[in-house]
């Protein structure tokens, strides 16, 4: 399948210093930086600095270095927060894609929640 990127996206001005951000960690293949409007004590947003659109379309298409440097930026800031479950009480990672997942950004990222009982994250109907 193929991803359009809108390279007009919030993320990819902030990627391109356009827009402020602030910084959590940076590494060659990624940034994360503090959500601008937190849904709990901590809670940072994890993107690739490549054009990905979902998380499958990361997973396909992205180099082995970027999804390596991804998820190993993702376990630093985690322990960094000291949100990790071996040392509090964890954290919820959310990632949404298209429509009915409620995508609000067009580019893959992950958001790191926690510092706080989250709650269930989906209720039956």
């Amino acid at each position: 399948m193929a991803y359009d990127y809108d390279d007009q996206n919030i993320f990819a001005k902030i990627l391109r210093g356009e827009i402020p951000n602030k910084t959590v960690a940076e590494t060659d293949h990624t940034l994360a930086f503090a959500d601008i409007s937190p849904q709990a004590p901590h809670h940072v947003l994890v993107i690739p600095k490549g054009a990905y659109v979902t998380a499958d379309h990361f997973a396909a298409d992205a180099s082995d270095a970027e999804i390596v440097d991804f998820w190993r930026t993702f376990a630093k800031i985690a322990r960094d927060l000291g949100v990790t479950p071996d040392t509090s009480d964890g954290y919820r990672m959310i990632s949404n894609a298209g429509v009915h997942g409620v995508q609000e950004v067009p580019h893959f990222h992950v958001h790191i929640v926690a510092g706080r009982p989250l709650g269930r994250m989906l209720q039956a109907q």
